[in-house]
């Protein structure tokens, strides 16, 4: 199938300055492909050349199997730009900048010009600013006088007074508050399920994969990679960013004592720090290269270290449940089958017993057996949740929290996303040992007669965990880091699963007493249907 678009060897410089060198991609109708770069990257040329804002030194472009050819009309072509900073005609009003270049009316004399229709122009517009959510007391307010993230929601409101084949979103984020990044988020996901193209330049990875089928990475003008968001990760994204082509060169998340995204701050700034030092390498004397040999040589073994570290948790984490499987299969399998085969042949011989005393004693053997096999059952379902396998994550937490509950006397309130569906197995049983660890927690050491738990897609890819109790809460000066230190392997435990999935922890008291530990897991797209 031809792509919607295709970027040849589209190269741009500004004298003797190349900002955009050789890149190459497509997009097909209906794909949402994110652009990731750093400042400097080449993102907003891009979307300038698209925009036909400027004219490519090298390269062509095709629209559905067209080539264009300068000067663009991007209306003509059925592009729709969003710009990093909005383009308004500051002493226009609201409706004149919704639609500038594209006024409603009828011709006027001779045909050439058009007479702009104010009444159907404004109830236009009060329909695409009510659909985005944005109420201003008059249309006739003029753009000079609004804020920054209001003359942005206009310009991104002109996106939507024609259909367009591709939109073109440039960073528009910076000044949205984070409704308004949702509400614009929304709207790219309904542009895709409309057959639309989009192309949406980010520097927030977060907002890049809740949207994006494919994130394509720029560095220094060029297109270094080109990823599938469903078989991808932040690591791998964050890699080609910095300028690591070798997975065992970047800085792995430190799980369990650092958040992903210090790791990535602190990888870039070593990166930056490494580059500035290779640039003046050849005025530099003979310790500098040794500095510079040393520091590469640290840094890479540092990484190395810290990647065999993540690696060998993930199989112990996977021998692990593997373990617990054969272990629980052997237990249901044999030990149970046996105590209940014991358990029959009593009965039998309580049936036959003569005295009243033998059969008073046959029957407590027997009680004591079934509490044995409930136990045995209970150690098995902590082993490995009987219905995760069968019925999926939701039903093993059901299951998992009535039983706690009833153990320990404290109140569970389950809330399970009804758009929660099976996911693969190594994650469920991830999300099942992070609630199994929290409730453990919780049952040690907050003292709490009341638990909420919560499972809430934030996006088709994203998970968030919610553990709440009404417990003493975190003691002051409560540092994630010192877990270890403090007896806490609980949260320890948690972290570390967290970190390994490439999701983000956070712990806190809350406002009315008691803790909340919320953690948001990443995944494989999830189709999740549209409410009303």
């Amino acid at each position: 199938m031809e792509p919607l678009l295709r970027c040849i060897n589209l190269s741009k410089s500004y004298g003797a300055l190349p900002v955009l060198r050789q890149v190459s991609f497509a997009v097909n109708a209906g794909e949402v492909v994110g652009l990731a770069g750093r400042s400097g990257s080449g993102k907003s040329v891009l979307a300038m050349l698209l925009a036909g804002v400027e004219r490519p030194s090298e390269g062509d472009m095709y629209i559905a199997g067209q080539r264009l050819r300068w000067p663009i009309n991007p209306r003509v072509a059925g592009v729709s730009v969003i710009h990093q900073r909005p383009e308004l005609a500051e002493r226009l009003d609201i409706t004149a900048n919704v639609f500038l270049g594209g006024e409603l009316g009828w011709p006027a004399a001779g045909g050439w010009l058009r007479v702009p229709n104010r009444r159907r122009m404004d109830q236009r517009a009060a329909e695409i600013l009510d659909q985005l959510e944005v109420h201003f007391t008059t249309l006739r307010e003029k753009v000079s006088n609004l804020s920054s993230e209001q003359r942005q929601m206009i310009a991104i409101a002109r996106a939507l007074v024609r259909p367009a084949r591709l939109v073109v979103v440039d960073e528009p984020t910076m000044p949205l508050s984070y409704g308004y990044q949702q509400r614009l988020l929304d709207l790219i996901r309904q542009w895709q399920q409309q057959g639309v193209a989009v192309i949406f330049a980010s520097n927030n990875l977060d907002h890049l994969f809740a949207v994006a089928d494919r994130i394509v990475v720029l560095r220094q003008g060029y297109c270094v990679a080109d990823y599938r968001t469903d078989t991808t990760g932040r690591e791998e994204v964050v890699s080609a960013l910095v300028g690591t082509t070798d997975r065992q060169q970047l800085t792995p998340i430190m799980w369990a004592l650092d958040s992903y995204y210090r790791a990535r701050e602190q990888a870039e700034k070593l990166g930056h720090q490494q580059t500035l030092l290779e640039q003046n390498l050849a005025v530099q004397d003979s310790l500098n290269r040794q500095l510079i040999d040393k520091l590469a040589e640290q840094v890479s073994a540092l990484d190395r270290a810290n990647l065999a570290l993540q690696d060998a948790q993930r199989r112990l984490l996977t021998e692990r449940e593997q373990e617990r499987k054969s272990l629980a299969r052997e237990l249901h399998d044999q030990v149970i089958q046996d105590l209940l085969s014991i358990n029959y042949q009593l009965e039998e011989i309580e049936a036959e017993a003569e005295q009243a005393a033998e059969a008073d004693e046959l029957a407590e053997v027997r009680t004591s057996i079934r509490a044995l096999v409930d136990d045995v059952r209970r150690i098995c379902g902590n082993l490995r949740p009987p219905t995760i396998d069968s019925l999926g994550l939701g039903s093993a937490l059901q299951s998992f929290t009535r039983d706690w509950s009833a153990r320990s006397g404290v109140g569970v309130a389950l809330d399970l996303d009804a758009r929660l569906g099976r996911l693969p197995e190594a994650i469920e049983l991830s999300i099942f040992r992070i609630v199994q660890e929290g409730l453990s927690n919780v049952r040690k050491h907050a003292r709490a007669s009341a638990v909420q738990i919560s499972l809430k897609h934030t996006s088709p890819r994203t998970l968030l965990i919610a553990i709440a109790d009404n417990g003493r809460g975190l003691p002051a000066g409560f540092d994630l880091a010192g877990l270890a230190a403090d007896g806490h392997y609980g949260l320890l435990g948690i972290s570390e699963r967290v970190a390994l999935l490439e999701g983000r922890l956070h712990v806190q008291n809350q406002p009315g007493g008691g803790a909340l530990l919320q953690a948001e897991i990443p995944h494989p797209r999830v189709e999740i249907a549209r409410t009303a």
